[in-house]
């Protein structure tokens, strides 16, 4: 089991720029694929971006291309999210997710492990 600890968010402007941070635990989390979800009020938690174990192969749900970006540093066990030009319908809880396989998916049924999340506020 891998344990994730999120930080980073808080209250920004439109137009601002946060970046979340989500800490693992664990030796194996090198192998994993990680993803970041979102859950705004009253709705469904939705997937936000994703990365492969190394790295080169990242995937993001249309609203954020451009504006995010995912990365991660194996040496520090931290998968990080770069958010860019955020906007009030980004205001949601991030949530950090660990899928114990390489194999890439937007699917949250598919991720193990999840952190307790990170408020982000986007007032405009």
């Amino acid at each position: 089991q891998v344990q994730l600890v999120e930080s980073g968010g808080g209250l920004v402007q439109a137009g601002g720029s946060l970046r979340l941070s989500c800490a693992a635990s664990g030796r194996t989390f090198r192998w994993y694929v990680m993803g970041w979800f979102r859950q705004a009020p009253g709705k469904e938690r939705e997937f936000v971006a994703g990365i492969n174990w190394s790295g080169g192969t990242t995937s993001y749900t249309d609203s954020v291309k451009g504006r995010f970006t995912i990365s991660r540093d194996n040496a520090k066990n931290t998968v990080y999210l770069q958010m860019n030009s955020l906007k009030p319908e980004d205001t949601a809880v991030y949530y950090c997710a660990a899928r114990r396989s390489a194999v890439m998916t937007t699917a949250e049924h598919e991720y193990n492990d999840w952190g307790q999340g990170t408020q982000v506020t986007v007032s405009s």
